[in-house]
């Protein structure tokens, strides 16, 4: 058990690496993660803490497995050996006590080498490794995102689903880049490598604000802040969605983050804060730009 721990952060890092090779590979979309079709793993990750729970649930596998495997052979067995015709005269044995120590004492320590990295991973969740330099508060709607960051000069906009009529009048005609019921009109938009703490709550029924590659999941309930945190580490445009059943329009409740460099944050929250969606196309091209020479020198 103490060897599987001593191993995880070198795993965790063997993910990472495996985990920015599919999304660089990822075709013309590369530099933004979202679902694929067919897709049975998760999306790359962003963050160390997905890496981690990415990792663990592999980690867990390695048990889940030989456990259906091992209970479907005894069922096969069952059936076969003590079927009527093969076994007409049942056994009367009414207790075993060495498979009755067996069938106690294994489950408990399986789920002693799973408790340990839970907790672990439990703890690491809500512990976030350093203080916050960015605060964002995510309100929930039917069926919409508010957004408002705690800045200096506050600035809050709106954030829904985007409408097949208003692609081309905010650039966003590329449906690679920008998926069906999956992109929005105004992105979440945030410093890569920046502690970010996101404040979330709702207005009217519970909704949860959820982002794979970052491996965060908050509900947002109405009259309470709940809080999460990521740390992205690699600049790209992020999707998830509202993961609670809210209403009839919950399948489009998109949520979308990007990341982008230090300096690109900062010129864009300056602009945003007197012309959105200026600043958000300023950006585009900027962002769209150093994609097109990356992908030139590759």
């Amino acid at each position: 058990m103490m060897t599987a721990m001593r191993k995880f952060p070198t795993s965790a890092k063997l993910m990472a690496t495996a985990g920015a090779a599919a999304a660089f590979f990822a075709g013309a979309s590369a530099h933004a993660a979202q679902p694929q079709p067919w897709e049975m793993s998760f999306q790359p990750p962003a963050t160390d803490m997905m890496r981690q729970i990415e990792w663990f649930g592999n980690y867990t596998m390695w048990f889940v497995v030989p456990i259906t495997v091992l209970v479907l052979a005894l069922l096969a067995w069952c059936i076969f050996r003590f079927r009527a015709s093969a076994n007409p005269v049942p056994s009367r044995t009414s207790h075993n006590t060495l498979i009755e120590v067996i069938w106690t004492v294994g489950p408990v320590v399986i789920l002693l080498f799973i408790a340990i990295p839970s907790f672990q991973l439990l703890t690491a969740q809500y512990t976030p490794p350093e203080e916050a330099k960015l605060t964002v508060k995510a309100t929930g709607n039917q069926w919409n995102w508010d957004y408002e960051y705690q800045t200096e000069n506050t600035l809050s906009f709106n954030s829904a689903i985007l409408q097949d009529a208003d692609r081309a009048a905010i650039g966003k005609e590329d449906r690679k880049v920008y998926p069906r019921l999956l992109a929005v009109d105004n992105e979440l938009v945030v410093p890569v490598n920046t502690m970010t703490r996101v404040l979330v709550t709702a207005t009217d029924v519970i909704h949860s604000f959820a982002m794979p590659a970052f491996g965060i999941k908050m509900d947002a309930v109405p009259g309470r802040t709940n809080e999460t945190w990521f740390k992205a580490e690699k600049e790209g445009l992020y999707y998830g969605q509202c993961s609670q059943l809210c209403g009839k329009d919950h399948a489009f409740m998109p949520i979308a983050i990007r990341v982008v460099s230090d300096a690109q944050y900062k010129t864009w929250l300056a602009a945003a804060k007197t012309d959105l969606p200026g600043a958000n196309k300023a950006l585009m091209a900027e962002v769209d730009g150093t994609n097109k020479v990356a992908a030139a020198g590759n």
